[in-house]
């Protein structure tokens, strides 16, 4: 194996400026995770095509096919174990998989999605209303941009209000690599705890609610109720950690691109401005739970040993070998081929829903406030965190003086 070419997250750099210098050295490359692991990151979109499309016969999610993570040599204190060893449908292959993704398939269903539409559009209109001072200087990530998905996905698995701005803080520092392993584990175990008395309080009370359904559903499938915990867990995290940063980065490219604005408010076309944000400015850097190489692989042309740690690079939209402008964000743009959810049997269950809540809180942000527009320069607002990719705050001026 070749040196690492770049440690994440690398100091002073945003992330998807490092994933661009570093996608000029190769299609996959082999980079240094927090903790002095090595793991190999595909970054074309022909790599990652070629890592997705090996799922259950070169590579595998389960990572007792990595011998790194088994033998000692990753130590049990890494920080990220709390990602890669958690019991969970993504962590499974075949029909370990199919299993669980059949229960939580049977609840969490595009009808179910669908049902959310006019809900979803009446909080944000409510979080619209609520917003301060017009005239003032605010932050939209504190008062709309996380808000909203917080409350989608807690309305969703029937959690009161009350209790939802704790998933926030759990997902935060699960997520965060400036948090120490114990506070990661400390985090994932408040999670898990609440979310094995949110089942037994649905059993006792169900409503309707995903967390009723996936028990409902359950009913003919046998998954134990730490399985159950675990695909809450999953849905919990997916379900808003990766929205918020959609929303916040949104905001920042259309307030950066006023003509692309102008044509979705003219148009109506925030479907696709959607589409072009997943592209364009992915709020995923790095999949991580990742995939264990099960033999010697080659990937766009390159050699991978077994047992190698894979993953890919959630903003391969930027790839420009295949998308000629990658740099340009054009709403126009043919949006078929899109890779940020994944492929294949692994492809991301919330997709419907991420795009459904996205194009309702950009369109309801910029049709009340068609003049919004940043206060910060929008270089200087984004964490050094390399999994997820959003700015943490946003200064905007709503209804900026002429």
């Amino acid at each position: 194996m070749t040196e690492p070419v770049a440690q994440l997250p690398t100091a002073g750099e945003l992330i998807v400026d490092t994933f661009d210098r570093i996608g000029r050295r190769g299609p996959i490359v082999p980079i240094e995770l927090p903790g002095n692991v090595v793991a190999w990151v595909a970054v074309s979109h022909k790599a990652v095509s070629e890592v997705l499309a090996g799922d259950g016969t070169v590579f595998s999610k389960n990572p007792r096919n990595c011998p790194a993570l088994q033998d000692g040599t990753i130590p049990a204190d890494w920080p990220l174990r709390a990602l890669t060893d958690i019991d969970h449908m993504i962590s499974k292959d075949g029909d370990d998989h199919r299993r669980l993704r059949k229960t939580i398939s049977q609840a969490f269903t595009p009808r179910r999605v669908a049902a959310l539409e006019p809900r979803i559009q009446q909080m944000a209109t409510e979080l619209i209303d609520d917003l301060p001072d017009r005239n003032a200087e605010i932050d939209i990530v504190s008062n709309y941009t996380t808000p909203l998905p917080v409350r989608v996905i807690g309305e969703l698995f029937g959690v009161p209000a009350s209790e939802q701005p704790q998933f926030r803080i759990w997902a935060s520092t699960v997520m965060s690599h400036l948090s120490t392993g114990d506070e990661i584990q400390a985090a994932m175990a408040g999670m898990l705890g609440y979310l094995a008395e949110l089942l037994d309080r649905k059993r006792r009370t169900p409503s309707d609610d995903l967390t009723s359904a996936l028990l409902e559903a359950n009913i003919e499938n046998g998954l134990t109720d730490d399985e159950l915990v675990n695909m809450l867990w999953l849905v919990l995290m997916a379900g808003h950690e990766t929205t918020v940063h959609l929303l916040g980065n949104a905001v920042v490219t259309l307030c950066t691109h006023p003509e692309q604005l102008a044509k979705a408010q003219a148009e109506d076309r925030w479907k696709e401005v959607v589409e072009e944000m997943l592209r364009f400015r992915s709020p995923v850097a790095v999949v991580i739970p990742t995939r264990y190489a099960l033999q010697d692989v080659t990937i766009a042309g390159v050699g991978i040993p077994a047992g190698s740690m894979v993953g890919w690079y959630g903003g391969v939209g930027r790839d420009p070998e295949h998308y000629p402008d990658a740099g340009t964000f054009d709403i126009d743009r043919d949006h078929r081929d899109q890779l940020a959810f994944g492929r294949g049997p692994h492809i991301c269950l919330g997709a419907h829903l991420a795009r459904l809540e996205s194009h309702i809180a950009l369109s309801t942000l910029f049709n009340r406030f068609p003049r919004l527009r940043l206060a910060c320069d929008p270089t200087q607002i984004y964490s050094p965190n390399f999994i997820t990719f959003g700015p943490l705050e946003l200064p905007v001026l709503l209804e900026p003086s002429a």
